[in-house]
Formats: structure tokens, C-alpha cells, sequence
């Protein structure tokens, strides 16, 4: 293989050759090969492995069959690829972890193969036997047969499948044009592909303009105009202010959406959609705040290092009371920047006033990573730290024009009171409201309204819906350069779809069997994807049709038609009952 570095900054890969033609296996007895993982110990610790190879070999269609200490391994992916050749294997068992992680792998290694990659079946002895079952060997063993026997027995009924191929609308939709959003539209624009940025406020720049500092002392403001400025000068930016997302419709590669702004709707065409809508800080209804002028949050008393400083001048004592609407049953979360927050905020009270006493309520000090520095450096200069149980949460009332903190030390075992005036309430990081946005683009948010992405390892930075990715605070609460760093990795992503004209979306979809169908409608009402609909062509007008591309085989549609009409791709029914008869 060769790598080419365009001009531009792209990177092209020169693949040498290329995969073989698909063997046609239609009418051909089956010949399963049988692939059994050891996984190191993970499962040959528990499984006795060579005996559940012994036993797949005396199962129905069985013509090979071996274990392998890592089946994952580039070694035996290739050793797999020739013995499939060389045995005219022409569907393909594999028993080892999961499937979630493995399978596409796999189904690589049969295309290398001249396989249908969908004449396969995989089979987790890892993650729902050995790692369950590791007190009990005998049983562990007995089950993975049982497990084998069921994959075998579906595996000789699987027929090939046709993947879907679609043009790629190389265009890209940013939803957010905070830190992140900016972020990730610059990075695809370096790449060569046209952006619209879409942001509802009416000017850009997000929560971050608001930000003092970062933690390592940068000025945030500057820098995030320069951002800002360099996407107003890029001809492949644009940026549509005071636009909600009104509507979507498509799928991967074709996506259209409606913005609505002060001038009318404007409609975008686009082929991935990146979501950096961010977050916001939660408004406290405690401690005195919006009652008092000198009780405030973090971003007000950065609104002051910004746009007032001289009335910090004087301040004898200030307090920093954190958690604040975080960490609590309502929200169970860490907000994650607030201790570092502090921390800054602290040593800039310091040097602006340094005989003046700080003080730092606190449950847990979350200063991770290089940020201990911090926390280390607020020790030193003098910032004082007193941990409260939230069951006995700090007190706050006025003493004449200052504010009095009472709280128990637990070290001097004594309620200490403490007049300040100062007092900063490390709140929340909320999520904005965006189960709109979420229901639009087909994406699924968590308990605490954050985007969730599609796999915490495998896929960080891609949603469950095709084509669309996360980044930034509306993923999760993180500091600026996490969010940045997210931005441009979820930019990589989408660009491994961008840099294609046609994409491939998995054959593995539900079907219809429009004569049997009874056009009730259940199916449109239960699809997460909106993949099912109406067709109005006859003579089948009223019955139900599904967009392969929408459909992500979930099964939801298959499982509760009344009329049996729909079947998904790989599941048929008589390859479920042909998994239940063995087992």
C-alpha cells in the first residue's frame, strides 16, 4: 500500500489490488467452518475449548473445525481467509467475545475470502459464558456447546445479502457554533468540505466566550474571536445565526434540513451533521443567589475578571462553595470543570488581593490529571479547604452588608462561621433542551439530557444514527480543550464518510411482504428511525414499504407485525427457530 499527502492536506490511500470476487454459493450444500476463540485465558480459563471444537466437528454441515489462541489476530484473520479458500468453506461460525466489537472484523476477513460477509455467524462464549459462568467450568463448557449448537444450526440457513450503495452529499451540517462547533467546522473546511454552521443564538461564540481563562492561564476570549473570525473568512464556511433546526428528513450521505431563521425557512442539503450545541450553567435557587449582589456563579465572577475587575479590589474574604445543584439525586453527575474552575478563580482573588482569605467548601476535589498542579498551588498561596457532608450543607445569611457562611469543619469537629464577601457557587452544567434536536436527527439522549454516543470505546464520537457525530458539552460536561480536541475528532470522522462519493449502508434491514401486509400501521408507530412508511404505489398503495437506509435492524417492526408481513434480513424466522429447536 502506498500513502499520498495531497496539497491540500488530505490524505489519500492506494490500496495494492483488491478484494476478490464474491464466489456465488446459491444452491450449494453448506460447509461451515467452525472458528473457536481461546482469547488467551479470558476463555480458555474457563471453557475447555478443545472440546467444544471437538464437538462442533460432529454437528450437521460441519466440514472444519479448529480453535485459535487469538481469533482476532492479523495472523489468524489470514490463516481463516486461506482455509476458507482452500476447504470451500461457504459459511462461517465463530465462537469468542462479542459480536458488537468483532463482527464487522470477521465479515472483512470472508470478503478477503470471495465470501458473502453476511454467511456468517458469530457466537459470544465470552462475555455471556466464561466471564458468568468462571466458578463453574463443567457448566461453562456445556453452555458454549449449547451456544455452538444454536450458532450452527442458524449459520446453515443464512443466504447472502446485498449492502445498500448511495451517493454522498460531501457537504457538512454543524448544529452549535460554540468553541467546539467552530472547532470542528474549520477542520472539515481545511479538508475541502463546504460547512453551513447553524446556531440559534444570534451571535457566535457559546458559553466559552463568557470564560476568563483556560485552566493553564490562555485567554479564552481572544482566542475563540480568532476562531470566529477565521470561519467568517473561510469561503467554505457559512454561518446562519438565529436558526433553529426545523425539520429533518434523509438519512447518511442525503440529508435535508430545515432552518428556520428571521428571513424565512432556508433549506441545506448536507451528507453528515455534527451536534455541538453545548451546554449551559444551572441558575441556583440557593444560598442567597439572586438575592444578594455579591452571591454569584463561576461565569459571573468571570464576567467580572473580564468586564469589571476593579470591583474585586478590597476583598478580604471570599468563599467557594462547591456542587452546587451537581452530584445530587436530581443530577447525579459530576459537572467535571468546576474544581479547576475554582482553583483558577482562587489564585486570581489571590494576586489581585493577596492578604485576602479564601475559602473552599468542597465535597470532593476533582482536580484531575495536570490540573493537581493547580490544586497544589492553590494550597500553597494560602486557599483554605473545608469539606461538608451534603447532608449538612453549608448556611448562608446576611450580616449587615456582608455575607455569613456557617459550615462544619469536620477536622475541628466544630461549626465554623465565616463572614465573606464573597461568595461563588460552583454549579451545574446542564444540558440545554434538546430533545427536539435529538428526536430529528434520530439520536438518543441519557437520563441527564447529554447526546449519548454510540459506544463509549469503539465509537466516542458517533451517535447510534448514522452520518451524525457529538462533540463538546452536549456530549458530556468537559473543560475547553477537551471539547476542541472532540471537535476535531469527531471532524476525523466525518470525514472518513466526506472523502467518499458513494457510501455502503448495511444490507441487514427489515423487509416487507407487501401482500401479506394488513397496512395497520404498527410498524410506523413502533420505529425508532422512521424507517417504515406508506407506499402509495399500486397495487400495494396503503401497505407498508421500510428505507433500508433508515433501518438499523433493530427488529422492533419485525417482532410486533401482526400479519407476519415483515422479516429482517438475517433473522428470518426460520433461522430463529432453527436457534430454539437446537437449544
Amino acid at each position: 500500500d502506498t500513502i499520498t499527502f495531497g496539497c491540500s492536506g488530505t490524505v489519500t490511500l492506494t490500496a495494492a489490488g483488491g478484494n476478490p470476487a464474491e464466489r456465488d454459493t446459491s444452491g450449494q450444500r453448506p460447509r461451515i467452518g467452525v472458528f473457536v476463540c481461546r482469547c488467551g485465558v479470558n476463555i480458555a480459563g474457563v471453557v475447555d475449548v478443545a472440546a467444544v471444537r471437538d464437538y462442533a466437528e460432529s454437528l450437521p454441515y460441519v466440514a472444519y473445525a479448529t480453535d485459535n489462541l487469538y481469533t482476532c489476530s492479523q495472523d489468524t484473520q489470514q490463516i481463516m481467509a486461506e482455509v476458507i479458500t482452500e476447504r470451500n468453506l461457504n459459511r462461517i461460525v465463530v465462537a469468542a467475545c462479542t459480536p458488537k466489537t468483532h463482527e464487522a472484523l470477521f465479515q472483512d476477513t470472508l470478503v478477503n475470502a470471495g465470501l458473502n460477509k453476511y454467511l456468517f455467524e458469530m457466537t459470544n462464549i465470552r462475555n455471556q459464558d466464561s466471564w458468568v459462568h468462571r466458578d463453574d467450568p463443567a457448566a461453562a463448557t456445556a453452555k458454549a456447546k449449547d451456544l455452538m449448537r444454536m450458532a450452527v444450526a442458524k449459520a446453515a440457513l443464512v443466504e447472502p445479502v446485498k449492502d445498500t450503495e448511495l451517493d454522498m452529499n460531501r457537504r457538512a451540517l454543524v448544529v452549535g457554533a460554540g468553541a467546539s462547533g467552530i472547532s470542528a467546522a474549520l477542520a472539515l473546511s481545511s479538508q475541502g468540505y463546504p460547512v453551513t454552521i447553524a446556531e440559534r443564538s444570534p451571535a457566535p461564540g457559546g458559553q466559552a466566550m463568557r470564560l476568563h481563562t483556560t485552566w493553564k492561564g490562555e485567554e479564552v476570549r481572544s482566542r475563540l474571536e480568532a476562531l470566529i473570525e477565521a470561519a467568517a473568512a473561510d469561503p467554505l464556511v457559512e454561518l446562519e445565526c438565529n436558526a433553529e433546526i426545523a425539520s429533518v428528513e434523509g438519512f447518511v450521505g442525503n440529508f435535508t434540513t430545515t432552518l428556520a431563521t428571521p428571513f424565512g425557512n432556508r433549506v441545506v442539503e448536507h451528507g453528515v451533521a455534527i451536534i455541538a450545541t453545548g451546554a449551559e450553567e444551572l441558575i441556583p435557587g440557593e444560598y442567597l443567589y439572586g438575592r444578594n449582589r455579591d452571591v454569584m456563579t463561576h461565569l459571573e465572577l468571570d464576567a467580572l475578571f473580564l468586564d469589571d475587575p476593579s470591583r474585586l479590589d478590597g476583598i478580604e474574604t471570599a468563599v467557594f462553595i462547591q456542587c452546587v445543584g451537581s452530584r445530587e439525586p436530581t443530577r447525579p453527575y459530576c459537572s467535571r470543570v468546576c474544581c479547576t474552575h475554582t482553583m483558577e478563580s482562587a489564585l486570581k482573588l489571590k494576586e489581585r488581593n493577596p492578604g485576602a482569605r479564601i475559602f473552599v467548601l468542597y465535597r470532593d476535589i476533582r482536580t484531575y490529571g495536570e490540573r493537581e498542579a493547580l490544586y497544589r498551588e492553590a494550597r500553597l498561596a494560602g486557599v483554605m479547604f473545608i469539606r461538608y457532608d451534603p447532608a449538612a450543607k453549608p448556611r448562608i445569611s446576611t450580616d449587615g452588608a456582608r455575607i455569613r457562611v456557617e459550615a462544619h469543619d469536620p477536622v475541628l469537629d466544630r461549626t465554623v462561621s465565616i463572614p465573606a464577601d464573597l461568595l461563588v457557587l460552583a454549579t451545574a452544567v446542564i444540558p440545554r433542551t434538546d430533545e427536539k434536536l435529538a428526536g430529528l436527527f434520530k439520536t438518543a439522549v441519557n437520563e441527564d439530557g447529554f447526546f449519548i454516543e454510540k459506544h463509549s470505546k469503539l465509537g466516542p464520537n458517533e451517535s447510534a444514527s448514522d452520518g451524525v457525530y457529538l462533540c463538546g458539552m452536549a456530549h458530556y460536561p468537559k473543560p475547553l480543550d477537551e471539547s476542541v480536541a472532540q471537535a476535531l475528532a469527531a471532524a476525523s470522522r466525518a470525514c472518513t464518510l466526506l472523502s467518499s462519493e458513494k457510501i455502503t449502508v448495511s444490507g441487514a434491514f427489515a423487509d416487507v411482504d407487501q401482500a401479506a401486509c394488513s397496512g395497520c400501521g404498527v410498524c410506523i408507530e413502533i420505529c425508532p428511525y422512521s424507517a417504515p412508511s406508506f407506499t402509495r404505489e399500486r397495487p400495494f398503495a396503503g401497505c407498508a414499504e421500510i428505507n433500508p437506509v433508515l433501518c438499523k435492524g433493530c427488529g422492533l417492526c419485525a417482532a410486533s407485525c401482526r400479519s407476519g408481513a415483515i422479516t429482517l434480513k438475517g433473522f428470518a424466522p426460520e433461522q430463529i427457530m432453527a436457534m430454539i429447536d437446537a437449544v
